[in-house]
């Protein structure tokens, strides 16, 4: 199975996105990444290869997430990372994916989320009961074993949403919510809510279906963000309002699903990006928000030198967003460039994200953002991706880094590692 990993752009391109545009500042300190585990250890990768989605945490330390190959069947992997006290972390498979007839339970699965009762939720990019996708629960039984179980199959023959590429969220009262590619009235894509019942059955609900009318975005390939009124937030890589620009296809949208009280959901869209200018366009990870509700997020190209942007959007009293970018990266063998990952805040308002490409090797970048009093942004880039003979770092990170109650990085890499098939690496700003 050849992974979903989007195309990259670079190429110049604008979005209606106005501000101060800043240099990279990168920074060169003694090194504080380091590589917690290089997949493919075992025969036949049966440990996993090729990680492309996020890590989560457990209350007692302990590391999870999935990789989109590998495992005992070759078609991916859920796996555990556990800490020791001499600083080592040892990896254990809790599942391996396609080992039901005809790959019933699923394939490639990508991101993780953990339940009220430890139970973890995940998607299965393809396979499943329809070979469209499944999204799965997980749960720990007696003597270290976990329960694998298909909650929902998505099925291309009745207008479901089918595809899924990135993993879900999860609300207060235990519903799931998540994204697929394709699929829907229009076949452009869907937002789904995932509803658990009496004896263990879930009922799906398409809160939106995407469509392809010049308007409205499509192909959503980032997560899904809650704020603190309820309402959701992400992007479509597509669509919009730009008309001919990105090919023909679209440049993408920020949008925002508002409940209402009937249960229906409205969609907004805040921003449509744009192919002409010095803007960015192409955003492929979701968005996050800070204290004052303003939107952060990534586009893969366009900027000022045609190499992806961060992005803000900031809510108006009259309910319009004022769009911003907070910086341009270029391809000069310093900065990285090509982001195709949502970003994180920390408690200070300082952003931190990576990128696909670029650094000193060229393998990707750990980057943080600092605002300034006067609107200015400042990048740093805090690490730079190596694969070489010796370093055997991770390269090529495409995924959201999380922190630890430590303030602490973590993240995966689809390459890299001892044998170049992925790593999970750790950084300490």
């Amino acid at each position: 199975m050849q992974s979903k990993r989007p195309v990259l752009l670079a190429v110049a391109a604008f979005i209606v996105v106005f501000g101060f545009l800043t240099t990279a500042a990168p920074v060169f300190a003694v090194a504080k990444e380091k590589v917690l585990y290089g997949f493919c250890t075992l025969s036949n990768c049966a440990d996993g290869q090729t990680p492309q989605s996020s890590l989560v945490f457990d209350a007692a330390g302990n590391l999870y997430g999935t990789t989109f190959d590998g495992g005992a069947y070759g078609l991916g992997s859920i796996f555990q990372l556990a800490p020791g006290s001499d600083g080592t972390w040892t990896e254990k498979v809790l599942y391996s994916f396609c080992s039901a007839t005809n790959c019933s339970d699923g394939t490639n699965p990508a991101g993780l989320v953990f339940g009220a009762a430890g139970e973890l939720y995940g998607i299965a990019q393809t396979g499943g009961g329809y070979g469209f996708g499944a999204v799965f629960e997980l749960v720990s039984a007696e003597g270290g074993a976990w329960n694998y179980k298909v909650l929902h199959n998505f099925d291309f023959n009745n207008g479901d949403g089918y595809y899924p590429f990135t993993g879900l969220i999860i609300d207060a009262t235990g519903n799931l919510y998540g994204v697929t590619d394709w699929g829907g009235a229009y076949n452009s894509g869907t937002v789904f809510e995932l509803t658990p019942g009496t004896e263990g059955k879930w009922t799906e609900k398409r809160l939106h279906s995407f469509n392809d009318n010049g308007k409205d975005g499509y192909a959503p390939f980032g997560g899904l963000m809650f704020d603190a009124a309820g309402n959701l937030y992400g992007t479509t890589t597509r669509g919009g309002t730009s008309g001919t620009g990105c090919g023909g296809q679209g440049c993408g949208i920020v949008f925002q699903l508002t409940p209402g009280a009937n249960g229906k959901w409205t969609e907004k869209v805040l921003h449509n990006f744009n192919s002409s200018g010095t803007g960015g366009y192409g955003p492929w990870g979701g968005v996050v928000s800070d204290k004052a509700g303003n939107v952060y997020g990534t586009t893969n190209a366009g900027g000022a030198f045609g190499f992806g942007t961060v992005f803000k959007l900031a809510p108006g009293v009259s309910g319009e967003w004022t769009g911003k970018v907070l910086h341009s990266f270029q391809n000069n063998g310093v900065d990285g460039y090509a982001p195709v990952a949502a970003l994180i805040v920390d408690t200070a308002g300082n952003l931190y994200g990576t990128t696909f490409y670029g650094g000193l090797y060229n393998d990707g970048t750990i980057f943080e953002l600092i605002p300034g009093s006067n609107g200015k942004w400042t990048e740093k880039v805090v690490h730079n991706f190596d694969w070489s003979l010796y370093v055997k770092d991770g390269t090529s990170p495409a995924v959201s880094l999380i922190f630890d109650t430590e303030g602490n990085l973590y993240g995966t890499s689809e390459n890299g590692g001892d044998y170049n098939f992925g790593a999970v690496f750790e950084f300490t700003p």
